[in-house]
């Protein structure tokens, strides 16, 4: 019998099985895909450094580009706006990296492995029953036991599709249209290198990404909220930015991909001998790029959490991750009320391209935007948590 069962290799599942691995513990891993594989969100966030630190691994210059900030774009009205992390409240991690996520991903799996876990790719879980003798869990390749069953399967959120727990966050974007484009022109690349920021254009219901890759790729795509998402959508939406023009003039183009299902919560993610981490927690409108961050930190947050249980014999509490579902929820709801702004145009029209904000909102919003978002010292976090209607 394992101590912890994993389905998931993502970064949730892969940053749970290293720290649990550190901690001493038998965990077992199941990935249903081989790795490295494609996925998409390649802007990683400053507070993910630190994590990064913990787990052992290191972002080489040559694979992974720094990136200082975020540039806010609204071609309608000619505005633009940069945010450097290093502007944000005192004691801010100045920088973060854009990562290509087949490569990101791997390497994340790979420290789990060395460290010990048990890793079985290319196998799907098939069933899984918690309870107060052990976890059971069925895959198309065998039957496994373990003390304790983390759900990293991101927005595929087994146990909550399963369970019919899947809450939709109404009015954040619907699904996302994207490709990447390579061949870039030399200056170019020289030019979104020099930052590595990420762009992010403005539109009137939704939004555009455009993130530098170290390899001279551009990764490209559209979030909307009330359009049906297809490659039309794509293509039209590039040819009418001049942006977009400029940067892939004389490019090439991948094929068009679409992810569907986004921003949605899981209504029961923990309870016991189980949890649910990552994206198979809540999911969050990509637009600020959280994705990634708040899989490492519910990670982290659950394996000290579930240490200390294991050790004890006390795993089976159905309550034990009621503090790493608080200190998610802190930070769900701090994100997911930036995002609900977004959309409202609010935080748009006021802040991004306030000519002159109030110095501790713009420092405030900053460190929102470099996902640092436990901290008691920021008046605009507070206000924006006052104030949204955003709850989960």
């Amino acid at each position: 019998m394992d101590d912890v069962l994993i389905c998931g290799g993502g970064p949730a599942g892969s940053t749970a099985a290293t720290l649990l691995r550190q901690y001493g513990h038998s965990v077992r891993l199941i990935e249903k895909e081989k790795f490295p594989r494609f996925h998409i969100g390649e802007s990683l966030l400053p507070a993910d450094l630190p994590v990064f630190q913990r787990l052992g691994v290191e972002l080489p210059a040559s694979q992974y580009l720094r990136k200082d900030g975020a540039m806010f774009v609204n071609e309608r009205t000619g505005e633009e706006a940069t945010y450097l992390f290093a502007d944000a409240l005192p004691e801010a991690i100045p920088h973060a990296y854009q990562a290509e996520r087949a490569i990101f991903d791997d390497l994340l799996l790979k420290r789990s492995q060395q460290l010990g876990a048990s890793i079985h790719e290319e196998e799907k879980l098939v069933s899984v029953d918690c309870d107060a003798a052990g976890v059971v869990a069925v895959t198309d390749k065998g039957t496994y036991h373990a003390r304790y069953f983390v759900d990293a399967t991101g927005q595929d959120a087994f146990l909550a599709r399963k369970a019919r727990t899947v809450d939709p966050l109404k009015g954040l974007g619907r699904a996302a249209v994207f490709c990447h484009f390579s061949g870039l022109k030399p200056e170019v690349i020289a030019e979104l290198h020099e930052s590595g920021n990420i762009r992010v254009l403005i539109l009137e219901d939704g939004w555009v990404w455009l993130i530098p890759l170290a390899d001279g790729r551009l990764s490209a795509g559209v979030v909307r909220r009330d359009v049906a998402m297809n490659e039309k959508v794509l293509e039209e939406t590039f040819a009418a930015s001049p942006m977009i023009t400029r940067l892939t003039e004389g490019a090439t183009r991948t094929h068009t991909r679409v992810i569907r299902n986004f921003s949605f919560k899981n209504t029961i993610s923990h309870g016991a001998r189980f949890c649910c981490i990552g994206d198979a927690s809540c999911f969050l409108d990509p637009v600020f790029s959280s994705g990634v961050t708040l899989a490492l930190i519910s990670a982290e947050h659950m394996a000290d959490t579930l240490h200390p249980a294991l050790v004890n014999g006390t795993e089976k509490d159905p309550d034990l991750m009621i503090p790493t579902r608080k200190h998610m929820d802190r930070g769900y709801a701090a994100m997911g009320g930036l995002v609900r702004r977004f959309y409202e145009s609010n935080l748009v029209d006021h802040l991004l391209f306030a000519k002159d904000p109030p110095e501790k909102f713009r420092k405030g919003l900053i460190s929102i935007l470099a996902a640092d978002l436990w901290r008691d010292d920021n008046v605009f976090q507070d206000m924006l948590e006052k104030t949204s209607r955003y709850s989960l």
